[in-house]
C-alpha cells in the first residue's frame, strides 16, 4: 500500500543522535568524493547534499540558531579577509560596468517573476518573491504579509541556491582542470596565530551579535564582513581562518540550507517544478551570458566573471571563490556585496510595487 504524503519518513522515527550521526557520515563520504573529483567547494556541497536526503526523508533534527549565526559571521569574516582596497579600487575602476550587470540581473529575475505571476504557475505573488536573487531570509519575511506561500517562497529560493552553487562548482572544475597549476593537499591542522586567531574569533563573535541587534538582513554575516573588511585592510586585523574551521562552517551552512527542503515543500512544489527549474535556468543563463560579455570586454578570466555574476548565494559563491586559486577574489565579491546590498535595499519595496499590480 503507498504511503499517505502527511505520514512522516523513516529518518522521523530515529532518534536525534542517530539522525545527526546519519548526517555526518553521509556528509562526510559525499565531501571527500566531490573533493576527489576535484569540485570547488565540496566541503559544503556534499552536506548540503546530504541534507537535502535527510530533509525530503523527514529527518527532524535542524542546525541550532547559535551555531549556524556563528558559521555566517565566519563566513562573514572570510569574505571581510578577501575584501581589500583591491575591491574598492575594482568597484571605483568599472562602476558603471559593476552597476549596470546588478542591475540586469535584478530586472531578469523580476521580469521571470512577474511572466510566471501573469501566467498562474504559482498561486498568488509567490513567484515574484521567489525569484529574488539573493536575500531569501527578508524575502521570504515580507512575502508572507502579500499572501504568497513561505513554503514554495522558501522552496524556490533554496532550489536556486543549489543550482547555482552545483552549476558554479561544475564549471569551476572544468576551468580549473584547464590550468597547469597543481592542487595544493588541504592541511586540516596547520600552525596558529594564537593571537590573530582569537582577533577572528573576537570578530566573529561581536560581529555576530551587532548584525542580531542591529536586526538588518542577514546582518549575522554582512556585520562581520564589513566591521573586519575595514580592520583588515587597515591591518589593524589579521584574519585567520584554519581548515578545520572552515569545514565545520561550510557543513552548518549546507546543513542549513538541504534539511530545509522537507516532503512537505517537495511535495507542494512538484507540478511547479518543471516552470521553476526552466526560470532558474534562464536566470543562471542570463547571468553566464553577463559573464560572457565581462570576458569580452574586461579581459577578466570566465571563472571570475562566472562566480560574480551568479544569481543568489552569496555565501556559497564566496566559498567556491575562495576555493580556486584562479579567481580574483576582490572582483567577485565586489560584485556580489554590490548586488546583495541593492537587493536588501529595494528589493522587498520592488517586489511589493509588482505584487501590488498583479494581485
Amino acid at each position: 500500500m503507498r504511503a499517505r504524503s502527511d505520514e512522516p519518513g523513516w529518518l522521523a522515527r530515529l532518534p536525534a543522535v542517530a539522525q545527526w550521526s546519519g548526517l555526518l557520515l553521509c556528509s562526510a563520504a559525499l565531501a571527500a568524493v566531490l573533493e576527489f573529483a576535484g569540485l570547488p567547494a565540496a566541503l559544503l556541497m556534499g552536506p548540503m547534499i546530504a541534507g537535502v536526503v535527510f530533509g525530503a526523508n523527514s529527518a527532524t533534527i535542524r542546525v541550532p540558531r547559535l551555531p549556524y549565526f556563528g558559521a555566517q559571521a565566519i563566513v562573514g569574516c572570510l569574505m571581510a579577509r578577501a575584501m581589500t582596497a583591491d575591491i574598492l579600487v575594482s568597484f571605483l575602476k568599472d562602476w558603471p560596468l559593476f552597476l549596470a550587470v546588478v542591475l540586469a540581473v535584478i530586472l531578469a529575475s523580476t521580469t521571470l517573476g512577474w511572466l510566471m505571476t501573469r501566467w498562474q504557475v504559482l498561486p498568488g505573488t509567490t513567484a515574484i518573491w521567489g525569484t529574488s536573487p539573493g536575500a531569501a531570509t527578508a524575502m521570504m519575511v515580507v512575502s508572507e504579509s502579500f499572501g504568497a506561500d513561505v513554503r514554495l517562497v522558501a522552496f524556490m529560493q533554496y532550489l536556486r541556491v543549489v543550482c547555482v552553487a552545483i552549476a558554479a562548482s561544475i564549471f569551476g572544475r572544468f576551468w580549473i582542470e584547464g590550468s597547469a597549476a597543481p592542487a595544493h593537499p588541504i592541511v586540516w591542522f596547520p600552525a596558529i596565530d594564537a593571537l590573530a586567531f582569537g582577533e577572528t574569533l573576537a570578530l566573529a563573535g561581536v560581529g555576530a551579535v551587532l548584525g542580531r541587534i542591529s536586526r538588518l538582513p542577514a546582518g549575522n554575516f554582512m556585520v562581520p564582513m564589513v566591521i573586519g573588511a575595514v580592520l583588515h585592510a587597515t591591518g589593524l586585523v589579521r584574519i585567520e581562518l584554519p581548515e578545520w574551521l572552515l569545514a565545520i562552517t561550510y557543513a552548518l551552512l549546507g546543513w542549513n540550507i538541504g534539511l530545509g527542503f522537507t516532503r512537505a515543500i517537495l511535495g507542494h512544489a512538484w507540478r511547479a517544478l518543471p516552470q521553476i527549474m526552466l526560470s532558474i535556468t534562464v536566470l543562471i543563463g542570463f547571468c553566464a551570458a553577463l559573464a560572457f560579455l565581462l570576458t569580452r570586454m574586461l579581459g577578466i578570466d570566465p571563472l571570475t566573471a562566472y562566480l560574480a555574476t551568479s544569481p543568489g548565494g552569496m555565501d556559497s559563491v564566496a566559498i567556491i571563490a575562495a576555493s580556486s586559486r584562479q579567481v580574483d577574489l576582490p572582483f567577485v565579491m565586489a560584485l556580489q556585496t554590490l548586488r546583495f546590498m541593492i537587493v536588501i535595499l529595494i528589493g522587498p519595496a520592488l517586489a511589493r510595487f509588482i505584487a501590488r499590480r498583479t494581485m
